[in-house]
């Protein structure tokens, strides 16, 4: 007796049955396969076939995803990348043996039949109508292929895969109707092809290519019996009979597949005898994908690529279509990352920093001109375990990077020096700047609105209470006087160092604009990333241009084709003229300033150094007239005091930006740099702090004549350093220090500013 529900007729199930067994044998012609007439089951074929023909023979095949290969500038290997590791391959280039087995065993018939094996399909509706279920699927390895489309086009949607694997009737229905439409239009050869690409063989490999590398570590075109017999075994259930995890069950399942391509006789009795007594050799491969497995140390940059890609509208209207094109891969991305200059900022970050030390560094270089990112850098390596991180310090937040970037100290005075001389001062200015003040009040703002105002009554000092004015800017800029710049912006108000801050894309870390204060604006109180610096100080060394930073020369998808690219945007951020002095300004301090020790040789090159309070960051970030570059050291939550504190093995009472950062940024601009031209900078000759007006020589002792103007006194000699204690180099006790470097216990200005 026929099942019926309680309403009455037979069961979703058995309706479904019944649909496929009247649609198979109504008469219909099925992929060239002519079935005999209905009455075979004794089920009526009125109105079948037209539901049948109403399902949509529309199966879209979509691109397979793909490994996707990022280069360096030359063609370096960087990293893979792939959420499905797979690399599509002609038929031609997949072992013959390969193409016999996996059809041998998953569908012998597979050239005699259409779309639809007649006989699997009795068989199995004969089986299925017995246990009132599915028991048995008849699936030819086309439906197999159109199966593996639904859960390719699922991706990693549990909810969509688990729609496209269901096992139901309906679903085989479906799969029926797409397999028609399949095999007309592909025919037999590409629709092995594309099944040997699709289809998953564990371990993380898709396709029989990458399951050739995975396992034995070669081709799929060299594959031998044996080899090729194991892989065709596996994709019935690919954990259950994965080589690497059970030989036994493995080498089981291969005989298996063996004897039938002797049975079907696509190889000799013989020839499966022998294959059967070859024990399994494999040469495993293990997966390396992502950027955790990047070249060079470069996983940050890697995933920095990443974020840029899937950030950018040329690659798609929403971020979900740039993931999915992500995702999909088969991508060759030749990004801006030069070897030379990678390898030196890592070098030298390993000289000065360990990955076990309490404080972290991070570095970038920019091609200024250009915005290409050239290097980027940290002390930690990219990963997961200890003393490795995946956080990447040398850019924003939506980059993938800290939520505020790092306060920049004093590298943030040539934008107000910039702004100012764009406003007509002169590098010549002279301002007061005594040792310490409150900041001036009221400062004007931008359009007109509310002045800023010190109601709290903050100060500003200078480090070195010997810091006292007046000052002209190449001396306060040498020596980093925090007076002299805040009297500056007082002097022209905060909105133009605004303006010079957007020109030159000076925003925080976490991508919002800066508060338009004299501390932010002054002395760098907020937080900012090394690339967004770097960017911003090769405007100085551009000439004034600033361009945005941009990581891809070129990208071709699998089937050969060019995408479009993410251009950087130049625009003029000040004048050559600001620029040019900008650059006597900050050569200065790498030659008789704060940053002395970065200072390079055999080639024009301008820098400036930074120190937060409490010395909890410090930064170096400079230039030549084709490289730019930051340096950052610090902790990433701004808890450690860089005082009495050992970094890359040595002790340093007190760390400063012209010293840790200072030589980290020699160290790496001398080996990017190594064997290219050598270009000026543009000089501009700027003013001296005016000399005290010489007294007149009334022919008295003391005043260096000797009563004609001649020279000193005949007969009188004094010891070197007798008057004036040590000299300008700050190696004397409680000199300034500030011409130095540091060296003597007055320490370098560096040391100690904010």
């Amino acid at each position: 007796m026929s099942k019926k529900r309680s309403g009455g007729g037979l069961t979703g199930t058995q309706q479904a049955a019944k649909f496929l067994g009247v649609s198979v044998l109504s008469g219909a012609v099925l992929a060239g396969i002519a079935l005999p007439a209905a009455g075979a089951l004794g089920l009526a074929a009125k109105g079948t076939v037209q539901g049948f023909d109403e399902i949509p023979a529309n199966l879209k095949q979509p691109p397979l995803s793909q490994r996707t290969t990022i280069q360096d500038a030359k063609g370096g290997t960087i990293a893979t990348v792939y959420s499905r590791d797979r690399t599509v391959v002609p038929l031609a280039k997949i072992s013959p043996y390969m193409q016999k087995a996996i059809v041998a065993i998953e569908d012998s018939r597979f050239y005699q039949h259409g779309a639809i094996d007649l006989k699997g399909v009795l068989r199995a509706l004969n089986r299925n109508a017995q246990s009132g279920g599915v028991a048995q699927g008849a699936s030819t390895l086309t439906q197999q292929y159109v199966k593996n489309v639904f859960v390719e086009e699922a991706g990693d949607d549990p909810d969509k895969v688990a729609e496209a694997t269901q096992q139901t009737l309906g679903r085989k229905i479906q799969e029926l109707k797409y397999a028609i439409q399949v095999e007309e239009e592909l025919g037999k050869k590409k629709i092995l092809e594309n099944y040997l690409n699709i289809t998953f063989f564990g371990q993380q490999a898709y396709g029989v290519e990458a399951a050739a590398k995975r396992y034995f570590s070669k081709s799929a075109k060299e594959l031998t019996l044996e080899e090729s017999a194991l892989l065709a075994g596996i994709v019935q259930s690919p954990s259950r009979y994965d080589p690497a995890n059970d030989t036994e069950e493995a080498t089981k399942r291969r005989n298996i597949v063996l004897q039938r391509m002797a049975d079907i006789q696509d190889i000799t009795q013989d020839q499966a005898d022998k294959a059967k007594a070859t024990p399994i050799n494999l040469k495993i491969s293990k997966p390396r994908s992502g950027c955790i497995a990047a070249e060079k140390g470069a996983g940050f940059f890697c995933d920095y690529v990443r974020a840029v890609f899937q950030s950018s509208p040329v690659f798609g209207k929403t971020r979900e279509d740039r993931v999915k094109l992500w995702n999909r891969g088969g991508l060759t991305i030749r990004t801006t990352l030069d070897p030379k200059a990678q390898d030196s900022a890592q070098e030298a970050i390993k000289e000065y920093v360990y990955a076990s030390d309490k404080v972290e560094s991070a570095v970038t270089m920019v091609q200024p001109g250009t915005g290409k990112v050239l290097a980027m850098a940290q002390s930690k390596p990219y990963g997961l375990g200890k003393n490795e991180n995946t956080m990447n310090y040398s850019v924003n937040k939506k980059m993938g990077g800290s939520n505020f970037g790092f306060p920049v100290g004093s590298t943030f005075k040539p934008f107000v020096a910039a702004a100012a001389m764009e406003q007509g001062r002169s590098p010549g200015q002279s301002y007061p700047a005594p040792y310490s003040m409150p900041y001036p009040s009221p400062i004007q703002t931008c359009d007109g609105g509310k002045p800023w105002v010190n109601t709290e009554g903050s100060k500003v000092e200078n480090e070195l209470r010997e810091e006292v004015g007046p000052y002209v800017l190449k001396d306060a800029m040498a020596k980093s006087v925090n007076t002299y710049f805040v009297q500056m912006i007082a002097d022209i108000g905060l909105c133009p160092v605004v303006g010079m801050t957007d020109k030159l894309g000076v925003i925080q870390g976490d991508d919002e604009k800066l508060p338009v204060s004299p501390a932010a604006m002054s002395l760098g109180a907020r937080g900012i990333s090394p690339l967004t610096m770097a960017s911003a100080y090769a405007a100085f060394a551009n000439r004034g241009m600033y361009c945005t930073p941009i990581v891809f020369e070129s990208i071709r998808t699998a089937d050969g084709k060019n995408l479009e690219l993410p251009k950087s945007s130049c625009s003029r951020a000040m004048s050559e003229r600001t620029a040019d002095t900008i650059n006597s300004l900050l050569s200065g301090v790498v030659d008789s300033g704060t940053g002395q020790r970065a200072g390079l040789t055999g080639r024009d090159n301008a820098g400036k150094t930074g120190t937060t309070d409490e010395r909890r960051n410090a930064w170096f970030v400079g230039y030549t007239p084709n490289l730019s570059g930051a340096v950052w050291v610090g902790s990433a939550d701004q808890q450690v005091k860089m005082e009495n504190i050992t970094i890359g093995g040595r002790y340093k009472p007190k760390v400063f930006g012209g010293e840790v950062p200072g030589s980290i940024w020699r160290d790496m601009m001398t080996g990017a740099l190594r064997d290219e031209s050598a270009p000026s900078f543009n000089d501009v000759p700027i003013p001296d702090a005016p000399r005290p007006p010489e007294l007149p020589d009334d022919g008295k002792p003391g005043d260096g004549g000797d009563g004609d103007g001649e020279g000193p006194i005949p007969g009188i000699s004094l010891p070197p350093n007798l008057i004036g204690g040590a000299d300008s180099r700050g190696q004397g006790n409680g000199g300034n220090g500030g011409n130095g470097g540091g060296e003597g216990n007055g320490g370098g200005q560096d040391g100690f500013e904010p």
